[in-house]
Order: structure tokens, then C-alpha cells, then sequence
């Protein structure tokens, strides 16, 4: 019988130097060592995390479960797996490239003590020397609501709305669709600032906003589930959204005046693309330097498209539309 107050439940994906980091930063917990367990489930399934997490294992003297999953399926997925097979009442969930600060547990269980079912803890995510719009954009997760990084259930709590919604199977809005499975079935959500972790903010290539577009289908999913929770609570940037929409709108126009042989709609089209362009192009260059201009260049030419795209894409997906 073990006498584990919490299981932290790290899920990873080929970051060991980021994870042994995460584990290193466990072990300095203020809470006994013998009171928590850490259960890593690797997405990757490699012979090195789970030699790593051994090692760290024996080296820091945590209590430490390896799960390899057989297939990438997500961090939803993992993290479901992992408070699973935790041993403890309550469960914790960071991801491997958090650093909980060493009062991270102890804070965060007090409220459970005064009967808490779900708690959300604190994120700082600082920015670097110089940073471009890019990081200003990671770092707005400080104010997020709920985050999945630093959050804390009840055991009960999960298998009450069943867990992660697996349908997520990218880090994007897998926590939203949590904290509204949660809010849905009428399961308050406490914020405890004082459970601190830091979440650095790595580097990235500069067409890192480019790829990440394609998490936009999974808003249509978060939609469906949830509509009136998705219209009160996740932002929606109407006027950059409605400037994509009118950037592609005078690229068709421009397009098919081409086609049509029609120099009114080439005129209009192409003289409303080339200005919005600029406005997003000065928005996004706004506060960073002229060195970036030409990859911001880039961005506000092919931003637009990709975002529209995926939008659709998801709202055929999911039979559903959303603004």
C-alpha cells in the first residue's frame, strides 16, 4: 500500500534534455519525496527516455513509472494514460518542458484539503532579450484560464467527464476541451497562484506561425462540443481573423478577373489584397526589427491562406461552421 498524496503525470516526446530537466526540477519539491510519484509517458516510445527516466530515477531517488505508448496518438492520450496508472487521489499534469518551481505541489494541494475538485495553477513565461511576435504570442499563455501544464484533478474528476478528449491529438485546445468537459458537468475550477511553474519559451524558426496555422481545425472540433462555452470563452480576434478572410476574398477576385479577362475585377482585387496585406504586414512588424521584415513579409503573404484553409478544412471535418 503507498501512502502518495499526488501523481504528476508528465507526458514527453523526444526532449530528453528538456524532460531530465523537468524530472531534476521535481525532485527539488518541497513536498517529502515519499508523498508523490511522477508517472512519464513517452509518446515516442524510445529505449533512451526510458533509460533516462530510469537513470534519473535512481540518481534523484523519485518514485518514477516509464509508460511507452505503442503508437503516437498525442498528449491527450498520454496524459489519459498516465492518471490511469497513477497510484494516487490526485493528479497532477505538466508537460516535459515545464520547470515546476520547488512549492509547486505543497501550494497546489491546500486547496484540495479544503475540498477542491479541480485546480489551476500559475504559468510565468518570460520573454527573451528580443522578443519577436512570435514569443509575444506563446507568451499571452500566461493568461490563460486553464492550461494544462499546471492543472490538478481529482482522480474522481476525470472519471466523471472521462478524461482527456482524445479527438485532440496535437497540443491545441486539448485543455480548453478538459476545463469545459469540467465546467459542463458542473466541477468548480480553483485558481491556486501560488503553484508556480515557468514555462521557458523555446526557440523556434521564423516560420514556426506558418505551421502552427493548421491547429485551427481543431477550433471547429472545440466548437462543436462546446459552442456556447467556445463563443464566451476563447478569443477570437474578429479583425485579424475578418482581414484573412478579406485577403483571400481579393486574391479570388483578383484571380478571377484573370480568368475572366476582366480589368475592373484584377483593379479591385489586387489594389484591396496589396492593401490589406501591408496592414498585416505592419501589425505583425510592429515593435520588431527591420531585420525581420522579410521573413514578416513571408508570414503576411501566406498567413491568411493557411489560416482559411484549415479553418474550412475544419469546419467540413466537423460538419459544423464557426466564426
Amino acid at each position: 500500500m503507498n501512502d502518495f498524496l499526488v501523481t504528476v503525470v508528465v507526458p514527453t516526446f523526444r526532449r530528453p534534455d528538456l524532460l531530465h530537466r523537468c524530472l531534476t526540477a521535481l525532485c527539488a519539491q518541497t513536498l517529502a519525496k515519499n508523498q508523490f510519484e511522477i508517472v512519464v509517458v513517452d509518446d515516442g516510445n524510445e529505449a533512451g527516455t526510458a533509460d533516462l527516466v530510469c537513470s534519473t530515477a535512481h540518481r534523484l531517488g523519485l518514485q518514477i513509472s516509464y509508460l511507452g505508448q505503442p503508437q503516437r496518438r498525442g498528449p491527450a492520450a498520454a496524459r489519459n494514460r498516465g492518471w490511469r496508472a497513477a497510484l494516487a487521489p490526485i493528479i497532477a499534469f505538466t508537460d516535459d518542458d515545464c520547470v515546476p518551481q520547488p512549492g509547486w505541489l505543497e501550494a497546489a494541494l491546500k486547496p484540495f484539503k479544503a475540498g477542491a475538485s479541480v485546480v489551476t495553477g500559475r504559468i510565468k513565461m518570460p520573454l527573451p532579450n528580443r522578443p519577436r511576435a512570435y514569443d509575444r504570442t506563446t507568451a499571452l499563455l500566461e493568461t490563460a484560464e486553464f492550461v494544462t501544464a499546471n492543472c490538478f484533478c481529482r482522480r474522481t474528476a476525470l472519471e466523471q467527464v472521462g478524461g482527456f478528449d482524445e479527438a485532440f491529438d496535437i497540443a491545441w485546445r486539448e485543455d480548453s476541451a478538459l476545463q469545459f468537459a469540467f465546467l459542463r458537468a458542473g466541477i468548480p475550477i480553483e485558481p491556486c497562484p501560488q503553484a508556480i511553474l515557468v514555462h521557458p519559451i523555446r526557440p523556434a524558426p521564423w516560420y514556426t506561425s506558418l505551421t502552427d496555422e493548421r491547429k485551427n481545425r481543431y477550433d471547429a472540433l472545440l466548437y462543436k462540443r462546446y459552442p456556447d462555452l467556445f463563443l464566451e470563452r476563447i478569443p477570437r480576434y474578429p479583425a485579424l481573423v475578418g482581414m484573412y478572410y478579406g485577403i483571400v476574398g481579393s486574391a479570388l477576385i483578383t484571380i478571377g478577373g484573370t480568368i475572366t479577362g476582366s480589368k475592373p475585377m484584377v483593379k479591385t482585387g489586387g489594389l484591396s489584397w496589396l492593401l490589406l496585406t501591408a496592414g498585416l504586414l505592419a501589425y505583425r512588424q510592429m515593435n520588431q526589427p527591420v531585420e525581420e521584415l522579410p521573413q514578416n513579409g513571408l508570414i503576411a503573404v501566406a498567413s491568411p491562406f493557411l489560416s482559411v484553409y484549415w479553418r474550412l478544412y475544419g469546419a467540413v471535418k466537423h460538419q459544423v461552421w464557426y466564426w
